[in-house]
């Protein structure tokens, strides 16, 4: 190749780089190990579906002329009455494209047909009468149907395809005939070469620098994989063959034809060019006008102007044509999802975005066990380098387990790796240089030790040499209730470890053994009788002054029950749980774990029987507010993705703030609770799983050859209400671009403490292999269609590979369970559930809450009034609950634009709640959405000017109600209540307490959800031309936020704002 032409190529191929995953610096380090566990899915026997294309040879839908194509030939579809009854036909467009017409039919073949110039719409999914019908929702999945809305008062022909491929190229084709039916001259045999072609035919140009027409295999193989990276050399070189073979012209030369047919049929990819067609208004490609509603519409972004979006397509379009244009075609389009700025993660969360200054025991924080082991107990050798792996990893606790060394110097390992010993100092000095390069939050070392006197002594001298001013000495203030917050200790490296009694003058003194230290003092060294454990019984060791006094915060003790823990515990001081332990605590006492982190730290630790290194599920843990849950970094696995992916959120700088139900002094909240939680809006989430993209081999595999055949797993961990799981069918030997368009439902009922998990699998008889895993905490799903990257393993991101998902997140709604899918629920005042408050059996305390039930009452009303008429006016677009209003006003639009008849429906914006207006006669359907319109326009409006009273009297009755709560255990207890039923009234107290705060956050986030609805309303308007005279700005609204922000920032920040007193 010569240096001009590779001079030219880098021209070209810079865009490769743009939207292409690498490994972001915030995210943590890749884990490395010497051995590696199996990665199998090890699943309950289910029945295995395998989908295999239903297109023609398998014919892919790169361009419109391809659907076009595929129409003509016509396939068999299922035709849906309105009785729920099915019919095969034979559906087909005309060679002039202007009628669709089915067979056999009993109809005149005259009848059996329909103008494609009626079509006013095409729905993708379940989104008619007929389709959502109970006889028919369970019959066949929401991917294969879609509606034809057709004539002046909005039929529809409902219709259900054998495979989502099939009802995607129909979409597309039928969606395009729609908008360009008028001037279709050169579709199917275009006259002039696209702005792709033309630049797929600029970069063969430079590649034939001497113009003889042709290139080499060799040379255009890699043009392609230069400018699609991950694509492998073998599916390319087979392809320019596969072309060359059709031609005749097998082992020649590759001459501009074939080099872009292979481009085209390579690189496009269909669900991407679907999307593509269905927002623009530029046949195929997207102008800066297509791209604006794309990024407001789709992707939740709020203040988008066409200048931002010219940058996206001088950023990400290849063509120098399309570049000076405005025009972001398929390819620029593609680079675009791929990029940073449609990642699934929020990027808010790429930084410390939580409120740092609450107390330290209101925080996970990311911690280590064994950290200087690289394998398991038995087997696994010390190295320095682990520490430095679980440091930049954002740990912020580690254990450091302390034995006797030679020449009196102390030396750090862990079980059976005493030939891999490591000296304390060197160790020391590790954690001084690297404790605070990923995150200036404080450390926690735990000091496991096991040393003589004399060399704890040595320990003492090399902290205080070596940590110098990062050690926190300041001794607790005995007034404060609580830990000082991780802002306060900034910098600082706190020591967990026994102290000596207060007071203690002795040079030393004997202090109780850690069950910790003794579990493993036991079992390293085969003692079973307490009185042999380091000359004294095994539960005392002797600690010295020097080393004692350098415990000032996490005085480790022992934990006896939680009556004592309340009444005699210190809130510096630190218990250590063994999972066990642990566990029994979270199913026999959820509520009182709970209680008890509030104030305390407590730690857990895997148990000794772990001799593998595995780890326990942290979730178990973060649910009863456990905040030090140890994990053996040196092991992979769902576990350790759990916890890795879980403490991204904040920046990882390892802490997150625990949800608030868990934090407040006076809250309900049950670490097994299985239903909804008080006071808590539960959240339903959509992901729709459309693709995957460069799909390896899993590692070591043998068998099957190349064939790859993946299907997914989407897995939902927080507390055991919200654990769930759904999988995809199999996708049948195609890891290059599988497509699975499968959607599913999840009720999340507290956000706060939820993760998602994308596992990708390879489908063998044998035994099923691990491909590759994203994990991610719920808060930072951004909506719309993302690219979620996916890692090894290992840890490692895959390159260039990845998942194409789309993400609707919704609140619940009806106040009932989750509707099923392909249903909605709507729940009318009669059957609507109302959380109400418990007796406790403390009559002026009763009295007191039962006078909140007529505004807890209004309160759940106003807000289920709201959602139920938003989901009516979604219905009626032909939209699912999970759309947004921009979504549903851009619908209304085009049946405006594609309507024979003059239809004049505008947005009036000049009043503080917009108004629908239609002039002149309209269609039912059109009739129907303008009164539910306006049923939600009057029920948000209820809510916004009812929100402020109903919420005062909430807050009025939580203010006094919390009045009694330090008393409440006298005055239960003078009213004759004790033992267990004075627990109990505690419980309902509690729970009430969290039912008016609950409830009045949710009336509160329920207004601010109501303005956002406003707001987008105004936005659409503008954007899709309803807006009543043509105004260009919205008004100035009191009810409107003057500047908009990107909408993932408009939850907690916008209610927090809301005048609400």
């Amino acid at each position: 190749m010569s240096t001009a032409f590779s001079g030219s190529v880098q021209i070209q191929l810079c865009y490769e780089t743009h939207g292409l995953y690498k490994d972001d610096p915030q995210d943590p380090l890749p884990i490395m190990f010497t051995r590696l566990p199996d990665g199998s899915k090890q699943r309950e026997a289910r029945k295995k579906t395998v989908s295999f294309s239903s297109m023609p040879n398998d014919r892919k839908m790169n361009s419109t002329a391809a659907c076009m194509a595929f129409m003509m030939e016509g396939c068999e579809m299922k035709k849906v009455r309105s009785n729920s009854r099915m019919y095969n036909r034979y559906f087909l467009l005309d060679p002039d494209m202007h009628w669709l017409r089915w067979e056999p039919s009993k109809k005149d073949s005259e009848k059996a047909k329909l103008e494609i110039k009626t079509i006013k719409e095409v729905r993708l999914g379940k989104k008619t009468p007929v389709l959502r019908s109970n006889g028919l929702s369970d019959q066949f999945p929401d991917e294969c149907a879609f509606s034809i809305i057709y004539g002046d008062n909005y039929e529809s022909l409902d219709l259900v395809a054998s495979t989502a491929d099939v009802v995607c190229t129909w979409v597309m084709g039928l969606r395009y005939l729609v908008s360009y039916g008028r001037h279709m001259v050169g579709v199917v045999e275009p006259s002039q070469p696209s702005v792709r072609t033309s630049w797929i035919g600029s970069v063969f140009e430079l590649a034939d620098p001497e113009r003889q027409g042709h290139i080499d295999l060799f040379r255009a193989t890699q043009i392609i994989k230069g400018l699609n990276p991950g694509m492998r050399e073998s599916r390319i070189e087979l392809k320019f063959k596969e072309i060359q073979k059709a031609k005749d012209c097998y082992g020649e030369g590759i001459d501009l034809d074939t080099f872009v047919e292979a481009y085209c049929e390579l690189c496009t990819r269909s669900e991407i060019f679907f999307l593509l067609v269905q927002f623009s208004s530029n046949k195929e490609y997207l102008d800066s006008k297509d791209l604006m509603l794309f990024v407001e519409v789709e992707q939740g972004v709020e203040g988008v102007t066409e200048e931002m979006c010219r940058e996206i397509v001088r950023r990400y379009e290849p063509s120098i044509e399309g570049r000076n244009n405005g025009y972001l075609s398929i390819d620029g389009f593609t680079h675009y999802l791929l990029s940073s700025e449609c990642h699934i993660f929020d990027p808010q969360h790429k930084h410390v975005c939580q409120d740092m200054t609450q107390p330290l025991s209101h925080y996970y924080i990311n911690s280590s066990h064994n950290a200087s082991l690289l394998e398991d107990h038995y087997w696994g050798s010390s190295d320095l380098s682990s520490y430095v792996r679980v440091l930049r990893m954002g740990c912020r606790s580690l254990e450091v387990v302390v034995w006797d060394g030679p020449d009196c110097e102390p030396v750090v390992y862990v079980g059976s790796s005493v030939a891999s010993q490591l000296a304390f100092c060197q160790v020391l000095d590790v954690i001084n240089q690297y404790a605070f390069e990923s995150s200036e939050f404080p450390l926690i070392l735990c000091l496991v030790t096991h040393c003589s006197v004399p060399q704890q002594r040595v320990m003492a001298q090399h902290m205080k040499k070596i940590l110098g001013d990062k050690l926190h000495s300041e001794p607790p203030n005995v007034e404060d209730l609580y830990w000082p917050s991780p802002e306060k200790l900034k910098g600082k490296i706190l020591i967990k470890g026994k102290r000596l009694p207060p007071g203690s003058q002795d040079s030393e003194g004997e202090v109780t053994d850690e069950e910790e230290g003794f579990e493993m003092s036991r079992r390293m060294l085969g003692v079973d009788n307490r009185d042999q454990l380091n000359g004294i019984g095994c539960k005392r060791l002797r600690l010295c002054k020097e080393l004692s006094d350098l415990v000032s915060l996490c005085k480790s003790v022992q934990f006896r029950d939680f009556e004592t823990s309340k009444r005699e515990q210190k809130h510096w001081e630190i218990c250590s749980f063994n999972e066990v332990d642990a566990n029994r605590f979270a199913n026999e006492f959820p509520e009182d774990f709970v209680a008890y982190n509030k104030r305390f730290l407590s730690r857990v630790y895997p148990t000794p029987m772990r001799i593998d290194a595995s780890n326990m599920n942290p979730q178990d843990f973060w649910k009863c507010g456990c905040q030090i849950v140890a994990m053996n970094y040196q092991t992979p696995g769902l576990m350790m993705d759990l916890n890795l992916g879980w403490f991204r959120q904040n920046g990882n700088c390892g802490y997150v703030l625990r949800p608030a139900i868990m934090r407040e002094e006076v809250s309900y909240f049950s670490a097994n609770a299985r239903d909804s939680l008080p006071g808590v809006s539960a959240q339903l989430l959509h992901i729709k799983v459309i693709s995957g993209q460069n799909l390896p081999k899993p590692r070591g595999s043998a068998a099957k050859g190349d064939v790859v055949e993946p299907y997914i797993y989407v897995e939902i961990h927080g507390i055991p209400a919200d654990c769930a799981e759904q999988r995809t069918k199999t996708v049948s030997q195609n890891g290059d671009n599988p497509i699975f368009d499968e959607s599913f439902e999840f009720q999340i009922n507290l956000p706060e403490l939820a993760a998602l998990r994308f596992v990708v699998l390879d489908d063998d008889y044998i035994g099923d292999e691990f491909i590759g895993q994203y994990t991610i905490p719920f808060e930072c799903l951004l909506p719309g269609y993302r690219h979620v990257p996916l890692q090894s393993l290992t840890g490692e991101f895959l390159p260039n590979t990845t998942l194409f998902v789309h993400v609707a997140i919704t609140n619940r709604r009806g106040g009932g369970k989750a509707h099923k899918k392909g249903l909605s629920v709507r729940k009318g005042r009669k059957a609507r559930e109302y959380t109400s408050t418990k007796t406790t059996g403390i009559k002026v305390v009763d009295e007191l809450f039962r006078a909140s039930t007529q505004p807890l009452r209004e309160a759940t009303d106003v807000r289920e009034n709201v959602q139920n008429a938003m989901v009516s006016f979604k219905e009626l677009c032909g939209l699912t609950p999970a759309a947004n209003m921009k979504q549903c006003i851009l619908t209304v639009s085009s049946w405006l634009m594609n309507s024979e008849r003059t239809l004049h429906v505008t947005l009036d914006l000049s009043e503080a709640y917009p108004i629908m207006e239609a002039q002149g006669p309209v269609p039912e359907l059109l009739r129907k959405v303008l009164t539910a319109y306006d049923t939600m326009i009057q029920t948000s409006r209820t809510l916004i000017e009812s929100a402020d009273g109903v919420y005062s009297k909430l807050t009025q009755a939580q203010r006094a109600g919390l009045d009694f709560h330090e008393d409440l255990h006298r005055i239960g207890a003078r009213e004759g209540l004790k033992g267990r039923k004075l627990q109990k009234a505690m419980e309902s107290y509690a729970w009430n307490i969290t039912v008016l705060k609950g409830q009045a956050d949710l009336l509160k986030h329920a207004k601010g959800e109501a303005l956002d609805t406003l707001r987008q309303i105004h936005c659409a308007a503008h954007s899709c031309g309803l807006a009543k005279n043509g105004a260009s700005t919205s008004p100035a609204s009191p009810l409107l936020p003057p500047h908009p922000r990107p909408l993932h920032t408009i939850h907690e920040n916008e209610t927090d704002n809301t005048t609400l007193h």
